[in-house]
């Protein structure tokens, strides 16, 4: 019922919300649009058929309370599959479950996590001496923690592998938060206008952290934000039991309703998607034939508006925002300018490196084994978490309760996320130049000063592109921050008086002008002025590397984004430099991998040995098989296995690329079982590039693989997998 109301509320905000979105697509698409043109090439599918990661991660199973060894496979929409173990991945078998990750967080520490479990729950907190709700086997756990929906509790052995399965799993996080497409000129910024304006109804001003994720899951949040009060109220006081097992009922009660919430959410979410679609193209034909007397209409609300809110307005803004803007914008230029420098840094330092080795290691072959790699480096997530670290100096501190921001999460991601799309732009750019020149050059001098000159012109476009996002980025920080802080002061005198306004509308019109968009918009432009100028001082002093506005930069390439319209470069197909595989090795697509292995120089214990050590633990006469506590005994016997080991001798070396993996859709709830099916049949093959280099080649015997077995366990827990 309480799900029912919400999103019949939201509906009708949303359907109000289009109409004015599609006005302002076409009349943006007629009117065009001044701004710079960007120097650097942006690739459309900058993942399709690659794997950005896979690898094997201990997982704590809640339904039997075991550690489990799991292969982790993480495809092109950063969703996360866990199989079994590699052989069920590579036999195509379904996996065991996918979690899409937004609105996760990454935890390190059992610590932090029993905190947040804490507070989740007021009133029940584990005694002194009382198990928490997990223990973790090693001293590497990874969590993944979510205010609404299940927990996802991990482990590794080591504290490098920890540093990097983070970084793997919070670009996961990052890239699933930003869910809803850029590309909808009309249903996206209908939808998220929506969700504010539903929220400005309910006295919530100010950023949200939980607009992450698909529309499906934003509503889903929405409407859970409303009802968990409810809920902890209401059944927190009948739960019984001590305070860890509390925590994990009610761990499960909040997930099974949040499932219930996204079931319904999405059904009533698509049907208001449908109606609004079956209306568009009258209401864009409504838009074409009268645009001028709509838009002459707006204006006269608008002047009315801002004649009665603009006195307020201004005396607002300068007491209460003018004096602390400078602030704000050196607050969010100094590590956001950082990052965008260590991406220049990197993108540098991995081209220089791949010039010199090769000029010393021979020409177009290792070019071509480079270039593969180099092609995808803006989301290769350890390499590029050098960039990412630098977002986390942002603190807004004492500005952050004046202004009512939550948390400075969003603009964290924001801007990270404009650091991957910069860095794929300037290596895209790069490689369609030097295939462009490649044709051209004679031998390997030619070729070390083609890529040298390449670079010098990537990074002063890299260099024009990263001050216009950057300059673009802080303007809609600061109204991110400023504009519903001006809201919600102006809201007591203001707000009440506005439906008189509501008259100066025709009815023909009121689909494509609001009185409450036009209202913000006069708020908008009081502030906006400052706002401006602000960061137009700050690129006249060339603060951090910020070209003005008056800078314009001359395309010397007029005919490059013609080659970007081209077909993509494949490296590997156009310059092949290992011999085609024998139609019987492998009759399956293989698809390419980012991040070929996450390996501790230092060495790590084997996850087989550790696996079947958990395995005799869970059959063991001693203690529970399902009880937590057994966690000593289980690092002693993963301690003693690892050491036994060490003496085995290695088994054939056999090279492995990970295989193309199943698509998680991008609608599906943050976690779904998925259960045992016959598999598909399995895809046309095709071999994958080699290992990189200097990285040592996984050995596997005849067993791991399945080839010249009978049989395996039930669980396949004996079979290893590269890590």
């Amino acid at each position: 019922e309480k799900t029912g109301k919400v999103l019949g509320e939201f509906c009708r905000c949303y359907k109000e919300q289009y109409g004015v979105a599609l006005f302002n697509s076409v009349r943006y698409e007629i009117e065009g649009n001044g701004g710079p043109q960007a120097q650097l090439l942006h690739r459309k599918l900058p993942l399709e058929d690659h794997v950005i990661y896979s690898g094997n991660i201990f997982q704590y199973i809640e339904e039997n309370k075991k550690w489990r060894n799991r292969f982790c496979v993480v495809p092109h929409n950063y969703g996360l599959v866990l199989y079994e173990n590699k052989l069920a991945y590579e036999r195509e078998l379904p996996p065991r479950v996918l979690v899409n990750s937004a609105g996760y967080k990454i935890l390190t520490s059992v610590d932090q996590y029993v905190e947040l479990v804490n507070n989740s729950l007021p009133g029940v907190t584990p005694k002194s001496g009382q198990s928490p709700i997990v223990k973790c086997p090693t001293d590497f756990p990874l969590i993944l923690w979510h205010p609404y929906a299940r927990h996802y509790y991990f482990c590794v052995m080591t504290g490098k592998e920890q540093e990097k399965w983070r970084a793997v799993f919070q670009d996961c996080v990052r890239h699933c938060n930003n869910g809803i497409s850029e590309d909808s000129k009309v249903e996206a910024p209908a939808f998220t206008d929506a969700v504010r304006m539903y929220r400005q109804s309910k006295e919530q001003y100010g950023t949200w952290d939980m607009l992450c994720g698909n529309e499906t899951q934003v509503l889903s949040n929405l409407v859970m934000e409303e009802l968990l009060p409810e809920l902890r109220s209401t059944i927190g006081p009948r739960l019984k039991g001590k305070a860890p097992e509390r925590q994990r009922t009610w761990i499960q009660i909040s997930d099974a309703v949040y499932r219930m919430v996204y079931e319904q959410t999405n059904a009533q979410y698509d049907a208001a998607m449908a109606r609004c679609e079956q209306e568009r193209p009258q209401l864009e034909s409504t838009i074409r034939t009268d645009m001028d007397q709509i838009i002459t209409s707006k204006e006269h609300l608008a002047s009315k508006i801002r004649a009665f809110v603009l006195p307020k307005a201004e005396v607002c803004v300068r007491n209460h925002v003018q004096p602390y803007i400078s602030s704000i914008l050196e607050a969010l230029m100094t590590p956001t300018s950082q990052g965008f420098a260590e991406v220049r840094e990197v993108f540098f330092k991995e081209v220089t490196d791949m010039n010199m080795n090769v000029v010393n290691e021979g020409g177009l072959e290792k070019l071509v084994e480079y270039m593969e790699k180099l092609s995808h480096l803006a989301f290769h997530p350890v390499k590029m978490q050098s960039c990412y670290e630098k977002m986390d100096q942002l603190k807004l501190e004492g500005l952050q309760q004046r202004f009512d921001v939550s948390s400075t999460s969003v603009f964290k991601q924001r801007a990270q996320i404009h650091m991957r799309q910069q860095m794929d732009d300037a290596v895209y750019t790069f490689e369609t130049l030097l295939h462009q020149e490649l044709g051209k050059l004679q031998g390997k001098d030619d070729l070390c000063k083609s890529i040298q000159r390449i670079l010098e012109r990537v990074l002063k476009k890299f260099d024009y592109d990263s001050s216009t996002v950057r300059k673009k980025f802080f303007r809609e920080a600061l109204l991110q921050i400023t504009i519903p802080f001006l809201l919600k002061k102006l809201a007591p005198t203001c707000k009440g008086e506005l439906a008189k306004f509501q008259e100066l509308i025709f009815e023909d019109f009121a689909s494509f002008i609001l009185v409450e968009n036009t209202y913000e918009e006069v708020v908008l432009q009081s502030v906006m002025k400052d706002i401006m100028q602000a960061v137009k001082e700050a690129a006249v002093q060339r603060k951090h590397n910020l070209y003005r506005d008056s800078m314009v930069m001359h395309n010397s390439d007029p005919n490059l984004h013609l080659l970007g319209e081209g077909i993509p470069i494949d490296w590997g197909e156009e310059y092949p430099g290992q011999p085609e595989p024998e139609p019987g090795t492998d009759r399956r697509r293989r698809a390419k991998q980012v991040v070929s292995v996450i390996q501790d120089d230092e060495g790590a214990l084997p996850y087989e040995m550790g696996t079947e050590a958990l395995g005799q633990q869970e059959q063991g006469p001693g203690a529970p098989p399902s009880s937590p506590d057994g966690v000593k005994e289980i690092r002693e016997a993963l301690a003693q296995e690892s050491l036994g080991d060490a003496d085995a001798p290695s088994e054939s070396s056999v090279q492995h690329a990970a295989p193309a993996s199943p698509k998680p859709r991008a609608d599906v709830p943050p976690e779904a079982e998925v259960p045992h099916v016959t598999p598909a049949s399995p895809a046309p093959a095709a071999e994958s590039p080699s290992a990189a280099a200097g990285t040592a080649c996984h050995q596997r015997g005849d067993r791991e693989t399945g080839e010249g077995t009978t049989g395996t366990t039930e669980s396949g827990e004996g079979v290893q997998t590269e890590f």
